[in-house]
């Protein structure tokens, strides 16, 4: 676990209320919540627990009803669209589920897309160690479909850590693979914390996947009723 314990993200009384009425629900009911930097947090909980919704709100990806998010020191109600997108871009990386590639595009030019957006020249020396850290050097001049979903998934692990965010999102990201697919995903995640010091919070409902994790925090009705650290072998 890293040493800085300073604050990567921090939701404060967070609400998100859909419909109204009687069929009025509350996805989050006054979550506090602090991530810390250097570490890998599990999001847990049963379905409709609110665990996707606070993983969104505080990814920019979508608004609360009410309450604060604050994400590398900037409160995201004070931006603009065009701000909360550069923050997105540059500050959040992404894993999800379903991979979300570019189909016509090669596993580099997939791992590089945000930092095109952006606008940004690659880091050579960052870009080799991630390819090779994820063990892609001989899979980064192919499209998606000629890839399995193991390496699928880690194309998008490395195009979230391409542009060293400050802190990545994973929502269910072994979710789609196979058991070896899925233990090569988390432990690529577990050593981009412990040799990157990257900040990751995932959320899974998979025990197996939460023990690759420093913290599991849990939900249950839009409520944390858990905050619990993980004791890992040899941690």
């Amino acid at each position: 676990m890293a040493s800085t314990m300073t604050v990567a993200a921090r939701a404060t009384d967070l609400r998100k209320t859909y419909g109204d009425g009687a069929a009025e629900v509350h996805a989050l009911d006054g979550v506090d919540l602090e991530i810390r930097s250097g570490e890998f947090t599990a999001v847990m909980g049963p379905s409709g627990s609110g665990k996707s919704t606070l993983m969104h709100c505080f990814a920019a990806l979508d608004t609360p009803t009410s309450g604060e998010v604050v994400v590398d020191g900037v409160a995201l109600s004070a931006l603009g669209d065009k701000a909360l997108t550069a923050l997105r871009r540059e500050r959040i990386g992404f894993v999800f589920q379903a991979f979300n590639l570019v189909p016509t595009l090669t596993a580099r030019e997939n791992i590089l897309l945000p930092l095109s957006l952006a606008g940004r020249k690659p880091d050579a020396d960052w870009f080799d160690l991630v390819v090779d850290t994820v063990g892609l050097r001989d899979r980064l001049g192919h499209r998606p479909n000629q890839m399995s979903g193991g390496q699928q998934q880690r194309v998008a692990c490395a195009r979230a850590l391409a542009s060293r965010p400050a802190i990545i999102f994973a929502d269910e990201p072994t979710g789609n693979l196979d058991s070896h697919s899925g233990a090569e995903v988390l432990g690529f995640l577990r050593r981009s914390v412990d040799e990157f010091d990257q900040t990751i919070v995932m959320v899974t409902h998979d025990p197996n996947a939460a023990s690759y994790t420093d913290r599991i925090v849990t939900l249950t009705d839009g409520r944390v009723i858990g905050d619990d650290a993980v004791a890992r072998p040899g941690a």
